[in-house]
């Protein structure tokens, strides 16, 4: 595994959420996750996770804000990961956070529940996907139980450190270890639908360009004839 995260966040830049599912799916890994939509516009999102777990708050005793310290500590290109099982009932991240989440260099959030406050998120420029939104408040409903831990986000767990995708068709998690890996399935799908691709362009019908051995790599007569033209 290349050791160093932004050099695979730089590898990442070209690659989107569907071909990277494709290859985990490929690989025996979590595929990508939908219902995570971005909250404003059609931003891309790609960095290292940083993870923040929530629960129930009992109310027994006041602990710090949600994300205050992980966003603190934040490096530039990160993506914050909130896990709320999927909660739609109140929000787990707002302008402030957004705001101090810009100042850290953070690239993005992935809410894995509801957030709020999406006209400043947008006006500073935050990417924000979440699975709704709600004006109700965090305080005294929802706290912080740990932070850098491995968290679950839909069926996928997701660790401290591992990259993520996230654009207009979902979010893919990347175990770190296994990211190499994935990058070079990746690109090598990308490829291969980019000759399909061309193929159709050229008036090649689809059914013949387009089949699942092809897809999958297992046919690669086409692709043979397509490098050698």
């Amino acid at each position: 595994m290349t050791a160093d995260p932004a050099a695979l966040t730089r590898r990442l830049t070209d690659l989107d959420s569907t071909v990277v599912s494709d290859a985990l799916d490929g690989l025996g890994l979590p595929p990508g996750l939908g219902g995570l939509r971005p909250v404003w516009g059609a931003p891309r999102v790609v960095g290292r996770v940083r993870t923040v777990q929530l629960e129930e708050d009992p109310g027994d005793a006041p602990g710090p804000h949600l994300a205050t310290t992980v966003i603190a500590n934040a490096e530039a290109g990160d993506v914050i990961v909130m896990a709320n099982d999927g909660r739609l009932d109140v929000s787990c991240w707002g302008g402030i956070l957004s705001l101090g989440s810009v100042r850290r260099g953070v690239a993005g959030v992935i809410a894995d529940g509801a957030c709020r406050d999406v006209a400043e998120a947008e006006e500073h420029g935050l990417p924000v996907f979440a699975r709704g939104v709600s004006p109700r408040t965090a305080r005294g409903r929802l706290r912080q139980s740990s932070t850098g831990q491995q968290v679950r986000v839909g069926d996928v767990d997701v660790n401290e450190g591992d990259l993520v995708i996230a654009d207009d068709s979902g979010v893919v998690f990347i175990p770190r270890d296994e990211a190499d890996l994935v990058i070079n399935a990746a690109r090598q799908i990308q490829a291969r639908e980019a000759a399909i691709a061309g193929d159709i362009r050229r008036g090649v019908p689809i059914d013949q360009a387009m089949h699942d051995a092809r897809l999958a790599g297992s046919d690669t007569g086409n692709d043979d004839k397509e490098s050698a033209r």
